[in-house]
């Protein structure tokens, strides 16, 4: 607008109408506007506390809807750890020594409602291998003599058929064998033939019978967890370390739990992995495809055991001609890699100390090792054991740990056939020089990274090659 001056007075314009008085701003517009648009629905949070295997712990603020995979998978990013799918939530029963891995798709909150007062119960941040090893190898998992299949089935069954009749709501195998139970009320255990059917678990009056009138009901899964007993006989009195329970959803606590114990470790994991799948079914597999998302051939009906890459590229080969070739005779791949260890030694490699200077090896490879992940300084051998059970005893789960007998050895602890052996690493000396075997000095290696590497490759004289080290996650 153009003004004019006049004396102190300021003459303006006259202003123009508004035509459309109807557009104009009142002061309900912002109300309304507002009104309009959608809301924004906040998801509600809550803070949980999660442990690392030295008990140290970390409080993180999550959605009330988040699952088990999402809390990993938010501690993955916050430690800039590898995601390799093995990563879980272990709730753990401090007074009673129980503990069990919180399935993938479990809502963390929904499970900590039914902690009670009485009972400290933590949430720990570890490795599990064996989480779904079932679905890459379910022939080891299900013995012969503890399985049915139904009658119209055939007696050879493939791996993937075994894996669909478990996946498969119709059907189901029935799991069978002795397990030892206790008492309701009563600090005895009585060893009876027990059955898993569909329905749930049963077991016989009247020895090994499966007729109706035999088969009294022991519980069923829906409103139950699992958990695996953590200390064995101390706690329950159990007559085998491989207890296992069902303890009631909001219930009176561990009053109502219902214990059992097998005779041996294959038993009580073919027991536990069968009542898993009953109880979770197709959801287990879905959890076990979902890092799979997207590749080609994955599908419920075309299940195959997924080998890694570096498994697949593994190769003995022999270069010691103008072409090079793969060996296909076991016998010559063994004695190659046997010769190969020997050739380890004798290669001149120096490595410089913290002034630069080189350093010989063989003094050097007196503490190289405890920087290690799989390296265990002074543990003792159920502390081994615990920590190799704690994540999954798979096929090449392993760590390496001081003698306790003999001082000047090591002892490495390792994962076969859901047994843990211990294998003693011996320091020889020769020529002035030291060096570790595990084969009575055939195969000799100058430090106890040479070493772990080496049967990382070769299977040399132990059971399996050496696959997934164990380690103490710090938060």
């Amino acid at each position: 607008n153009r003004r004019k001056k006049k004396g102190d007075s300021i003459l303006e314009n006259p202003s123009i109408p508004n035509p459309f008085p109807e557009l104009c701003c009142s002061p309900f517009a912002s109300v309304l506007s507002a009104s309009l648009l959608p809301k924004a629905t906040s998801r509600k949070k809550q803070v949980i506390k999660v442990y690392s295997e030295d008990d140290t712990s970390r409080a993180l603020e999550v959605p009330s809807d988040i699952t088990a995979r999402d809390v990993c998978q938010l501690l993955i990013l916050k430690n800039h750890y590898v995601d390799d799918h093995s990563w879980t939530l272990f709730e753990q029963l401090t007074h009673t020594g129980l503990g069990r891995a919180i399935e993938d798709h479990e809502v963390v909150m929904e499970v900590q409602s039914n902690w009670v007062m009485e009972e400290e119960t933590k949430l720990y941040f570890r490795k599990n291998y064996a989480k779904y090893e079932f679905f890459k190898n379910p022939l080891s998992f299900f013995p012969d003599h503890m399985i049915s299949f139904p009658s119209e089935t055939s007696a050879a069954l493939s791996h993937s058929g075994i894996l669909q009749m478990f996946l498969s709501s119709s059907t189901y195998p029935e799991i069978h064998g002795y397990l030892h139970a206790k008492e309701q009320g009563k600090k005895s255990w009585k060893k009876l033939y027990f059955l898993l059917r569909r329905s749930g678990l049963y077991f016989s009056t009247k020895g090994t019978s499966k007729e109706p009138r035999h088969l009294q009901f022991f519980c069923e899964f829906s409103n139950s967890d699992m958990y695996m007993s953590l200390t064995g006989k101390k706690t329950s009195g159990a007559p085998t370390n491989y207890g296992f329970c069902f303890k009631p959803n909001k219930s009176g606590g561990t009053r109502d739990l219902k214990q059992l114990c097998a005779d041996d470790e294959q038993s009580r994991t073919c027991w536990m992995t069968a009542i898993r799948l009953l109880k979770y079914g197709m959801q287990l597999y879905q959890n076990y495809m979902q890092p799979y998302q997207g590749r080609s051939g994955c599908s419920p009906l075309n299940i195959t055991p997924m080998r890694s890459i570096s498994e697949n590229s593994l190769v003995a080969m022999d270069f010691s001609g103008h072409r090079s070739r793969i060996i296909e005779n076991p016998t010559e791949a063994l004695s190659v890699a046997v010769e190969e260890g020997l050739a380890w030694r004798r290669r001149g490699c120096l490595r410089l100390n913290s002034h630069g200077s080189p350093i010989a090896m063989s003094n050097m490879g007196m503490s190289i090792h405890r920087s290690q992940s799989w390296f265990h300084h002074k543990i003792s051998r159920e502390e081994a054991q615990r920590l190799i059970l704690q994540h999954g005893l798979v096929d090449g789960v392993f760590l390496v740990r001081d003698s306790q007998s003999n001082p000047k050895t090591f002892v490495l602890s390792l994962s076969h056939g859901l047994k843990i052996k211990h294998f003693q690493i011996v320091p020889l000396e020769d020529d002035g020089k030291l060096f570790y075997t595990l084969d009575d000095g055939h195969t000799r290696f100058t430090d106890l990274i040479q070493l772990v590497e080496f049967y990382q490759l070769n299977k040399g004289v132990l059971p399996c090659k050496l696959k997934h080290y164990c380690a103490r996650i710090a938060l």
